[in-house]
């Protein structure tokens, strides 16, 4: 083989090899080699390429030439990868050949998964309340349109669960909204004091029908960070919510607001918001799961609470449209705790 052919494929910045006629390797490139193994040239192309729709795809352009689009699956770096792999007819010493280059489309893959989870998801938390809106109308139309009693309870019934529906429909939106601004960072000044004091007041009537005893600790001072008063006021709402609806009866739920100091994590002077509960807390195995969209602990408890599973993962958005950091400490008997911290600084 020509010294030429094996720098062209040196200067491919994907993964590619080169494939001559007698089916053996010509040519590799060093990313070709950190993804199949080392000392590929000179060995047949089934002994590296082992899986079949690949095998089939290169046999296919050396016997009509036409390209071709595979995929190609390897557990590479601790994590299962998916190569796209373009076979291509090239012209070794006036023979035919084959010349592979694979492109990682791993997170296209993820993406696409993602999606897919996602309506499935959305799917599945509408379907059983409109299954039951529709089960209730259809028996108020029969064997209860003269029954008084049952009625009212299946009104009520209807009620929560079409208002379940109407607040998965608003966190959806919410979410929506949040993704489609997180790379513009807010910057009009918000009084994290005075924000705090509003919502703790607002919950302070669910709070007391919990029986959980809401407190804060906050400075005297105003302390204004950049940001949005909407979503910052969503991301208060939700996690004291959350505490006062899990934590259960006879807890306390504190907010504490501190700074501004310099956070490391942060690389510049930042708050600390820390929201934290006496509740039973969870296993720690559930922590790093906790914001993705409809994960729930207790998938029955949260329906029950009315819950949608979209609460921290809005609050996640949030806070890296912010520009800031979320850690969430719990275990069992331990209570939860979420501290958040917010620069100082556009």
């Amino acid at each position: 083989m020509r010294t030429d052919s094996r720098q062209i494929v040196a200067a491919v910045p994907l993964p590619a090899l080169l494939i001559r006629r007698d089916e053996r390797i010509a040519a590799a490139n060093a990313e070709a080699g950190a993804l199949l193994g080392s000392d590929l040239e000179g060995r047949h192309f089934i002994t590296a390429l082992r899986q079949p729709i690949l095998l089939d795809a290169i046999e296919g352009t050396f016997r009509d030439g036409a390209p071709r689009l595979t995929r190609y699956l390897v557990s590479h770096e601790r994590r299962d990868a998916t190569y796209e792999v373009s076979c291509r007819s090239v012209t070794l010493e006036d023979a035919p050949g084959v010349m592979l280059t694979f492109h990682d489309i791993t997170h296209l893959e993820q993406a696409s998964q993602m999606r897919r989870d996602f309506v499935a998801n959305v799917s599945h938390e509408l379907r059983t309340p409109l299954t039951a809106l529709l089960g209730f109308i259809e028996t108020l139309r029969g064997p209860a349109r003269n029954d008084a009693a049952a009625r009212e309870r299946f009104l009520g019934i209807m009620e929560l669960e079409a208002g379940r529906m109407e607040r998965l429909v608003g966190d959806l939106l919410s979410l929506s909204r949040v993704e489609a601004e997180e790379r513009v960072r807010p910057t009009d000044p918000v009084n994290l004091p005075e924000l705090i004091r509003s919502v703790l007041g607002g919950l302070s009537p669910l709070a007391r029908e919990a029986d959980v005893t809401l407190s804060c600790d906050l400075p005297e001072n105003d302390l204004e960070v950049p940001g949005d008063a909407d979503q910052l006021r969503q991301v208060l709402t939700n996690l004291v919510e959350n505490g006062v609806k899990y934590a259960g009866r006879g807890t306390q739920l504190s907010v504490a607001l501190s700074g501004p100091v310099f956070q490391p994590r942060l690389r510049a002077d930042g708050v600390e918001l820390t929201i934290s509960d006496t509740g039973q807390g969870i296993d720690p195995i559930h922590i790093p799961r906790l914001t993705e969209r409809f994960y729930r602990v207790d998938t029955h408890r949260s329906r029950e609470k009315g819950g949608t599973g979209l609460g921290l993962a809005i609050v996640k958005h949030i806070v890296n449209r912010h520009r800031g950091r979320m850690k969430i400490e719990s275990a069992p008997g331990k209570g939860m705790t979420f501290r958040i911290l917010l620069p100082m600084s556009a």
